[in-house]
């Protein structure tokens, strides 16, 4: 064998194991989804408006999903960016939201808890705190996936021919 010889099954820079990967980190995405409508729903996280963001967002990516499947538009795909980050937005305030309720609860209880343990009560307490960090995950994962996707790629090319002719 020579040293030009490549034994890997997708040589550097192909667009075989970008399109894998891309794959992959659609499906983490979308098993995650699935996941948390399931949990939210079995936990009926819809009582309040509040508690209806994920299911909405879980909704607006599918459908902008969907709408990329069936045109393979550029512009799907900088949707799907556009919904990613308010994924993470959204997480970031559910986070707030379920702390700051625990906060409430607990001083309620303990109306003199000040400092540590009180943020220990809170983090801790009955609504999960940490748990809609789980929406910037997914988000931060379904921004992974519009990396150097060939849809914006093509876009940006065309975009960049375009303004070379003016």
């Amino acid at each position: 064998m020579t040293p030009s010889q490549d034994l890997t099954p997708f040589p550097s820079g192909s667009s075989d194991a970008s399109e894998l990967l891309r794959a992959f980190i659609l499906g983490i995405f979308l098993f995650g989804m699935v996941g948390m409508t399931l949990e939210l729903i079995l936990l009926e996280h819809y009582d309040e408006i509040w508690q209806w963001t994920p299911f909405v967002l879980f909704g607006t990516s599918t459908l902008v999903l969907l709408w990329y499947g069936f045109t393979r538009r550029a512009l799907a795909i900088q949707l799907f960016r556009t919904v990613m980050v308010a994924f993470v937005a959204g997480g970031a305030l559910g986070v707030y939201l379920h702390y700051d309720s625990n906060v409430m609860f607990e001083r309620e209880l303990s109306p003199d808890a000040l400092g540590w343990a009180l943020f220990r009560e809170a983090i801790f307490g009955a609504t999960p705190a940490l748990a809609p960090g789980v929406m910037v995950q997914l988000g931060l994962l379904g921004l992974a996936f519009t990396i150097r996707h060939p849809a914006l790629e093509a876009w940006n090319a065309q975009s960049r021919e375009a303004a070379g002719r003016r």
